[in-house]
């Protein structure tokens, strides 16, 4: 199969959808790879780092979107629309319960669209949402801990203080991966920190992950609204495979705030659990709203390429693999993959994303 690898165009988006080494792994699988000339510079490969691993170089998108097989990053934007084809496969983050222009042209296309985000193992495990999870829950307290400074705008505070000067205060909104991750930075850096989530079962286990240095607390309205008024740092990790994330924090709480404090949704590209936050980008990460500093960067783990790419390589090549080798079919040999399904042959598929846009699921 050709397997086209386009250069990534959301701001400041610096991953690509493969890694010399992954290339490599499928050019000696028998398949082509053509990958856009500096695709993967950001990350750290050059165009000969690819040309040695038997990839083909192609100056212009255009060409490189005429391949059986896209893999990217991260959704196509509008202008690259115009690239979908019936019958072709593409693989890539799309979360498209946020985005309804993109699944309207995704349904018109007649593309294979297979979201890394919904690729469901049998245990509800998401396997390659993961590692870009567990690097956007470290990225989002080392964030925080950044604009927290006053120079970045923030109260001016240390989040994990210093003797005689009480530490930060770090509430975290979902106990799931982000969550976890972003409670072992903050831990690590000294700061108080408390989770909030609705699953008493996953509380319990995070119990025996950060004994009492971490406030396990069941998710309420009245909870939330309590603990709010003195934190500094507020991060927003709440998941629900292909729907929009519940809003949790309103504008009103978020007015009750200390000004200076951070807020950071990691879930802003499925809607985020905060009513003031917004979308952002790597060149404007962050904007003021009633005297809080809001941070709604959808793509965090760019700003991390190296690291993240090989990451995502890591837990995507097997899918890559079955897919180059076995085309749509693939779908129906493995399960999880077919999970990843949100559109095929003109249909929206997918019925999480088919809740979210009940006038699209006709078609």
């Amino acid at each position: 199969m050709e397997i086209g690898i386009p250069k990534e165009i959301k701001d400041q988006e610096f991953r690509v959808g493969l890694t010399p080494a992954s290339v490599r792994v499928c050019t000696e699988a028998g398949h082509q790879v053509f990958i856009e000339t500096g695709a993967g510079l950001g990350a750290g490969f050059s165009d000969e780092n690819y040309i040695q691993a038997k990839a083909k170089i192609l100056q212009n998108a255009g060409d490189v979107w005429n391949c059986e097989m896209i893999v990217k990053v991260k959704e196509p934007l509008s202008s690259e629309y115009q690239f979908l084809k019936s019958g072709q496969i593409l693989f890539t983050y799309l979360h498209l319960a946020a985005d309804r222009k993109l699944t309207e042209r995704l349904i018109e296309s007649g593309a294979v669209a297979i979201a890394y985000e919904t690729v469901e193992l049998p245990d509800h495990k998401l396997p390659l949402l993961t590692p870009m999870s567990i690097i956007a829950g470290r990225l989002s307290v080392q964030f925080g801990a950044r604009f927290l400074e006053r120079q970045q705008g923030g109260r001016g505070l240390l989040l994990g203080g210093v003797p005689g000067v009480m530490a930060g205060k770090v509430m975290i909104l979902g106990g799931g991966i982000v969550g976890t991750e972003a409670a072992k930075i903050a831990v690590g850096l000294g700061a108080r920190v408390q989770i909030f989530d609705i699953n008493l079962e996953r509380l319990a286990y995070l119990e025996t992950l950060f004994g009492s240095r971490v406030d396990l607390l069941y998710s309420s309205s009245s909870a939330i609204e309590a603990a709010i008024v003195d934190s500094d740092l507020l991060i927003g990790a709440v998941l629900v495979p292909g729907r929009r994330s519940p809003v949790l924090v309103t504008k009103s709480l978020v007015a009750q705030m200390r000004p200076g404090s951070v807020i950071i949704d990691v879930a802003v590209d499925q809607g985020g659990c905060v009513e003031t936050l917004r979308p952002t980008s790597h060149t404007n990460p962050t904007y003021v709203e009633s005297g809080v500093l809001h941070y709604g960067v959808p793509n965090m783990p760019g700003a991390v390429p190296w690291t993240a790419t090989q990451a995502l390589n890591n837990s995507t090549l097997p899918y890559v693999l079955q897919l180059a080798h076995y085309g749509s079919e693939a779908l129906e040999k493995n399960p999880a993959l077919a999970k990843g399904l949100n559109v095929k042959d003109h249909f929206l598929v997918h019925p999480a994303v088919r809740e979210v846009f009940p006038d699209l699921s006709n078609n």
